[in-house]
């Protein structure tokens, strides 16, 4: 695993503005970052990456059938009693899911570590799907990178497959929703349509501020119609917490991802992950915060619940120093995680995002911050396969 400085691309805004990569720079800053790639061997990537993957996903979705039917697990991970029928009904009835990324930290020698799962809205999807593969493509086309070097990345093509899959089973009409105004969220949206469409199934954009209720209580569009199926990037959490929340259950919508996720984009299910698994290479200790501190090591990470982007993550390192990062989560339960850093590059600290489609390893994206708690002002940074 090496970090490879490059020339970025004379004309890599135009090509991101081109092809509908509008979030490309935050605040003036590049967030996509190609002056720099990380390169990989084949066999790390296949002994390091993709088999954790697929046996760490694996032992998540082992772990759903008992919490659906665990009012002590779904209490533990701060899920709200009045969804609970509804997400063992999402279980019960094997609800289509579409995709999920895992957060792992790996130094190149070492077997990687989960440090969570993002598998209800994960982002820098479109990024790592096809953003890196044009970057790629084109770099080798102008004769700046070896034509023989490739990349982890089969997530396009999995997608595509995944959205025929789950189309069978979809609900008419079907909807594709995100905030009105991030940029970034309407472009991984509109991303993910044009896959869909791709394999055949077809849906609507619409704001998620623009979703109604009937008198009947079911969810519609602007014109009143019926919403049979929703693609939300738009975390469950959320749902639970707004006004129309309580009208999910009886509402007849499906939703993608399906309310079973919920249990799984749970800082939660690492401390049960650990229970099941308790030493697992790939997997650090992890308990909830009411158990004894003295349970983990010097060094530790507390994480709320359903933070996301790094928010009011506490980090105490084995030296006695304390690194917190700021956010909405005060009010939230919380874990605590045995400490493993990110390696450290040139570039800050890179962590990578293992992208399962389906029940499928499918890439990987990787994410730099200047600081040991990856947060929404890290950068994507391409890779190859040397």
């Amino acid at each position: 695993m090496k970090r490879i400085a490059i020339d970025p691309r004379p004309d890599w805004q135009a090509t991101a503005e081109r092809y509908g990569f509008r979030f490309h720079s935050v605040h003036g800053e590049p967030y996509w970052d190609e002056s720099a790639y990380y390169a990989f061997s084949l066999s790390q990537i296949e002994r390091d990456i993709e088999a954790p993957t697929r046996e760490l996903h694996q032992m998540a979705m082992s772990l759903v059938e008992e919490i659906v039917a665990s009012e002590e697990l779904l209490t533990k991970l701060a899920i709200p009693r009045h969804y609970w029928n509804w997400i063992a009904e999402s279980w019960r009835h094997r609800q289509p899911h579409l995709y999920g990324r895992m957060d792992l930290v790996y130094d190149g020698v070492g077997p990687a570590k989960l440090y969570e799962l993002n598998y209800d809205t994960p982002t820098s999807i479109y990024e790592a799907a096809f953003f890196q593969w044009i970057w790629l493509e084109e770099q080798q086309r102008r004769g700046v990178l070896d034509a023989a070097l490739d990349q982890y990345n089969q997530l396009q093509e999995l997608l595509i497959l995944g959205f025929a899959t789950i189309g069978k089973y979809l609900r008419r009409p079907f909807y594709f929703a995100a905030v009105r105004g991030s940029l970034e969220d309407q472009g991984t949206i509109e991303y993910l349509r044009d896959c869909a469409v791709q394999a055949g199934v077809h849906g609507e954009l619409i704001a998620i501020e623009d979703i109604g209720l009937s008198r009947r209580g079911s969810f519609t569009d602007l014109h009143d119609k019926v919403i049979g199926s929703l693609f939300k990037l738009y975390p469950l959490e959320h749902l639970f917490t707004d006004d129309y929340g309580p009208h999910l259950p009886r509402s007849g919508l499906q939703l993608i991802e399906p309310p079973w996720k919920a249990v799984l984009s749970n800082k939660g299910i690492m401390p049960l992950l650990w229970q099941r698994y308790r030493g697992h290479p790939n997997l650090l200790p992890a308990y909830f915060d009411e158990q004894p501190g003295d349970a983990l090591p010097a060094g530790w990470v507390r994480k709320p619940l359903f933070s996301r982007e790094g928010a009011n993550v506490h980090i105490a390192l084995p030296s006695g120093e304390h690194v917190r990062s700021p956010g909405r989560y005060t009010q939230c339960p919380v874990i605590r995680q045995a400490f493993h850093p990110l390696p450290r590059f040139a570039g800050g600290y890179p962590l990578i995002g293992s992208w399962v489609v389906g029940d499928t390893p499918a890439g990987m994206g990787m994410r730099e911050d200047a600081t040991l708690i990856t947060r929404d002002t890290s950068r994507f940074v391409p890779h190859v396969i040397e």
